[in-house]
């Protein structure tokens, strides 16, 4: 069975891939003159199924807004059409140095076309 961490590398590998699609690429933020990057701030994930080591699984990366530094997304692992895991995932944008700041205006511009409404 798929170890629980491993979960969250998944997560981490569909929310990196949701925000270059976005057009939100790490390295992007780095290279700018006043480098920012992606921290998590809180994770909550509720396991449903046990995720088998070949079993074959896709991320769903629902990116939920901003609200001050923070960037909230919930993301789904499926088995096919079985739901495996759930995370509700809260980040901040940060400095080079870690201190907290609000997401950079482009960023918030490009993601402002992704937002989830149900």
């Amino acid at each position: 069975m798929v170890y629980h961490a491993n979960y969250l590398r998944y997560f981490e590998r569909g929310r990196s891939e949701f925000l270059r699609d976005a057009g939100v690429a790490h390295q992007a933020l780095l290279d700018r003159p006043d480098p920012a990057a992606f921290t998590l701030t809180n994770v909550n994930v509720d396991y449903r199924r046990a995720a088998r080591i070949d079993d074959l699984l896709s991320i769903r990366s629902r990116y939920l807004g901003c609200r001050g530094a923070k960037v909230i997304f919930q993301q789904t692992a499926f088995r096919g059409e079985e739901v495996i895991a759930e995370a509700d995932i809260t980040a901040v944008m940060i400095h080079a140095d870690g201190r907290p700041r609000r997401p950079i205006p482009d960023v918030v511009e490009k993601l402002a076309g992704f937002v989830y409404q149900p």
